[in-house]
């Protein structure tokens, strides 16, 4: 059977630097830092007192404050923006086929803030089970998708992926092969994570992945540096429209970008830590441009991973010089998590919307924080340090990875 085309009409971003995908993106092309001391707990005793929160963000500003109790942060998050994203597309609700528009939404944790506080009151209890009766369904990582479909009346494929830090990208893949096969018209993709919290950031950092540089929270997440010590943990949300091609030009839709294809592999070495020689993100990004038909020579932009940690910056790079040959050089690298952070199951998303948004406005985003060379990474990559580097990006390709060895990659192709 020949495979339908999918393009993405509608994005919607919720981060630590922008509460919508506009504000998100002048950020972004100014450098802007989202990283600031902690405010959600008492950081007193904490290695690392510092994230990347959302700012000027109230929930009810949007949803009913009933409605709100009953839901995790990481599901009010995924409220906000798909919302973005579904009036970011224009669909009409009411015309819309709902049997065939799906929702497939990623998070590596979920409600880890309802879980947290659920066992803490029970521990501060005399032994009797008094629980939240909305514990269960506030916590669980599918619920996300579940209330999105909820209130639009979407009857789609409707599910959750979880692989660590590569779970939006995995939810678009899956989401675009459900749409290329012809099972759906429309879904709405994309991820949300709310582990700013004691239990998140303590876990991070009893396993030494975060930065400790309490001293400047804003330069602290500097990929590609040779003093880098740690990502930076954020939160927040990003959502996508994704429709097949005739339909999304039957109705007039405004066309961001073409997905052209993705990939999906493990590096089957470690339960945290990249494979030395990168061979999974190698890869990954081979069955990525095989499953999207594409020639490296013709990608003209990667956001990459790249967290900001001491192995998993230089694997990446390694691999990129490996399955891209002399063309690498060519290639505006960039990492956005320099200003958002680390968004977790959210990442995928975000950084697609970031590489969907260079395309469209002709300039990609840089990396910022870079103050020193590190001699591991090859000098002749242009890795888009500091400042925004105008480019007419007609290729763009979004690499995540995940604890246990997950990667995910997907390819965005402009539209004429």
């Amino acid at each position: 059977m020949e495979l339908k085309r999918v393009v993405v009409t509608g994005l919607g971003a919720l981060t630590p630097i922008g509460n919508t995908k506009d504000e998100f993106w002048d950020a972004l092309i100014s450098g802007k830092s989202g990283a600031a001391p902690i405010t959600y707990f008492d950081t007193e005793k904490f290695k690392t007192k510092f994230a990347c929160e959302l700012k000027n963000f109230d929930a009810t500003d949007f949803l009913d404050r009933k409605e709100a109790r009953k839901m995790d942060r990481f599901t009010q998050y995924a409220m906000v923006a798909s919302d973005e994203a579904i009036l970011d597309s224009k669909l009409d609700l009411e015309k819309v086929n709902k049997l065939r528009v799906g929702v497939i939404w990623g998070a590596g944790i979920g409600g880890l803030e309802t879980f947290q506080n659920e066992v803490l009151n029970f521990a501060e209890g005399d032994g009797t089970p008094r629980f939240n009766p909305f514990f269960i369904p506030k916590m669980i990582a599918d619920i996300a998708p579940g209330n999105i479909s909820i209130k639009h009346g979407f009857m789609g494929p409707n599910y959750t992926t979880v692989s660590a830090c590569a779970s939006s990208a995995n939810a678009m893949f899956d989401s675009l092969n459900m749409i290329r096969l012809g099972h759906c018209d429309v879904i709405v993709t994309g991820g949300s994570e709310a582990a700013v919290t004691i239990a998140g950031m303590g876990g991070f950092n009893a396993m030494h992945a975060l930065s400790t540089r309490n001293e400047s929270p804003e330069t602290a997440s500097r990929p590609f540096d040779a003093t880098r010590d740690g990502f930076v943990l954020g939160e927040g949300a990003g959502a996508i429209i994704l429709e097949e091609y005739e339909h999304a030009k039957a109705r007039g839709a405004k066309i961001y970008a073409e997905v052209l294809g993705g990939g999906l592999s493990s590096d089957a070495y470690h339960m945290t830590a990249p494979h030395p020689e990168g061979i999974g993100v190698i890869a990954v990004m081979k069955n990525c441009l095989e499953n999207a038909g594409i020639n490296p020579e013709e990608v003209d932009h990667i956001n990459t991973h790249g967290t900001s940690t001491p192995l998993g910056d230089v694997a990446e790079l390694k691999a990129i010089s490996e399955v891209f040959g002399d063309h690498a050089k060519n290639i505006n690298i960039n990492s956005t998590k320099s200003m958002t952070g680390h968004l977790l199951g959210a990442a995928g998303a975000i950084e697609s919307i970031a590489s969907i948004l260079a395309m469209e406005h002709g300039i990609v985003p840089p990396t910022i924080n870079h103050e020193v060379v590190d001699e591991n990474i090859d000098s002749k990559l242009n890795l888009t340090l500091n400042n925004a580097q105008k480019r007419d990006v007609k290729v763009a390709m979004s690499n995540t990875f995940g604890f246990g060895g997950h990667n995910a990659c997907v390819l965005f192709k402009k539209v004429d």
